[in-house]
């Protein structure tokens, strides 16, 4: 049977050979297809944490973590070493102040000074908003996560068990509007939680790897708050792209054969889905390639 992981490195070969290669957003350009599907199997507690380069785990599922308090500023993020927000407030600073400050002094400020942070880390109001304070027409906020565990408790049945981030209304007070749109859930007859998660644009290099991981944690989470068992994550992908300056890395990372998946597990369960911590998860045998490096395109 052949490696899950093959079908991540099928897409890389994919937009290597035969992606539409044009300028973009970034101004960095991409080599991109339209519409790609990945499948992994969570039944046996195999997680999809790519084994062709290092993934570091703990950044992703604390990444997730943060989306369900529903913040949007960077400085919890900091707080836990997690600085793969910085580069868009960052940007803006420099923009706009004209200040040539490096992201480890823009970071430190926003660490030490709450004014700072709260005028210079806010991202606006992106996935965490969304999901757990989605504004009504009519001014009532609505937490699409809340209403997401209720559902999976008292109407497993049901075909609108899902949350979404693309608020119309509030896309351009967004940082960046959100990539990972819509997680859509399935509890099967036998109680296994399936996942879909619609990608509409995804940095197939650094992006992807990290999206399985907070996905998957995510549906531990739900699983286990509803009293079920993680099934299958399905991954769907929109815009599926590779920037011009990560080719060579790409390519690189084809040259590796795919080691066994590591397993991930919660080790407790918390009263909520509001309590859990990074503490909470363990993964098991995972021993991967080196780490690739690549530049972020903001």
């Amino acid at each position: 049977m052949q490696h899950p992981e093959h079908q991540y490195l099928d897409l890389l070969s994919q937009v290597l050979e035969r992606g539409d290669e044009r300028l973009d957003r970034t101004g960095v350009g991409t080599r991109s297809i339209f519409g790609a599907m990945v499948r992994f199997d969570l039944s046996q507690g195999e997680a999809p944490i790519l084994t062709t380069k290092r993934v570091y785990w703990k950044t992703a599922v604390k990444e997730m973590l943060w989306f369900l308090t529903g913040g949007t500023n960077i400085q919890p993020l900091l707080r836990e070493n997690v600085r793969i927000w910085t580069d868009w407030p960052l940007a803006a600073y420099r923009r706009e102040t004209g200040e040539a400050v490096s992201q480890e002094a823009f970071e430190q400020r926003i660490l030490e000074d709450d004014d700072f942070a709260a005028r210079w880390g806010e991202l606006g109001p992106v996935y965490g908003k969304q999901w757990r304070r989605w504004l009504g027409a009519d001014g009532r906020e609505h937490d699409q996560i809340g209403e997401l565990v209720w559902t999976l408790r008292e109407n497993p049945a049901s075909r609108r068990m899902l949350f979404h981030g693309w608020n119309v209304g509030e896309l351009g007070g967004m940082a960046l509007p959100p990539c990972h749109m819509v997680y859509q859930y399935h509890v099967t007859s036998d109680g296994r939680l399936n996942c879909l998660l619609f990608q509409r644009s995804v940095d197939l290099l650094l992006g992807a790897a990290f999206n399985f991981v907070g996905a998957t944690a995510l549906q531990l989470m739900l699983a286990q708050q509803a009293g079920l068992q993680p099934g299958e994550l399905i991954w769907v992908g929109g815009d599926v792209h590779l920037y011009l300056n990560h080719l060579e890395q790409a390519r690189a990372q084809l040259l590796r054969e795919p080691r066994p998946f590591p397993r991930m597990r919660l080790l407790r369960k918390p009263e909520s889905i509001d309590d859990y911590r990074i503490e909470d998860f363990e993964v098991q045998d995972y021993a991967p390639h080196g780490a690739i490096k690549a530049e972020v395109a903001v």
